[in-house]
C-alpha cells in the first residue's frame, strides 16, 4: 500500500507546484471601466503612491491583497522590484512624512475582485484563472 500512496502523493505535490509556478497575475479593473490597458510603470506609480490618477484623469483606488499573500509578494516583485521588507520601509517613510497612504489591503483575491468589480475606479491584481465577466485585465505580468 505504501508503494502506491507515495508515488501518488509525490505526483500530486509536483502537479501543485507546477500549477503554482505557471500562475499568471493580471492587473484588473471593473468591466465598466473604459481603460483598455496599462503599462507596468503606470501600475507601479499607482501602487507606490507616485500618482493617484488613472490615465484619463479618474481618481484611482488601488486594492492590495494581504501582506503575507504569495500573489502580493509576486506582484510587487514583478511590478516594482521591491521585497515586502523594502515596501514596509518605503511606506513607513511616506506615512511618517505625511506624503502618502498605502493601498487598501483586503483578505484575498476574491475580495479584490469583488471590490474592483463594484467600483469603476478601483484597480487590483489576481491570478489570470480568476478572471470573469465582472472584471477585465489591463496588464498581464510575467
Amino acid at each position: 500500500m505504501k508503494r502506491i500512496i507515495r508515488p501518488v502523493l509525490l505526483a500530486s505535490l509536483l502537479w501543485t507546484c507546477a500549477a503554482a509556478c505557471h500562475a499568471q497575475l493580471v492587473v484588473i479593473v471593473s468591466a465598466k471601466n473604459p481603460l483598455a490597458s496599462l503599462g507596468e510603470s503606470d501600475v507601479a506609480d499607482l501602487y507606490l503612491g507616485r500618482t493617484s490618477q488613472l490615465p484619463g484623469g479618474a481618481q484611482a483606488v488601488p486594492i492590495d491583497q494581504a501582506e503575507d499573500d504569495a500573489q502580493r509578494i509576486d506582484f510587487y516583485r514583478l511590478v516594482t522590484g521591491k521585497s515586502q521588507a523594502q515596501l514596509r520601509a518605503y511606506w513607513s517613510k511616506l506615512i511618517f512624512t505625511g506624503r502618502g497612504t498605502p493601498p487598501r489591503s483586503v483578505a484575498d483575491a476574491q475580495a479584490v475582485k469583488k471590490l474592483v468589480s463594484g467600483s469603476p475606479n478601483a484597480i487590483g491584481y489576481i491570478d489570470k484563472s480568476e478572471l470573469d465577466s465582472t472584471v477585465k485585465a489591463v496588464l498581464t505580468l510575467h
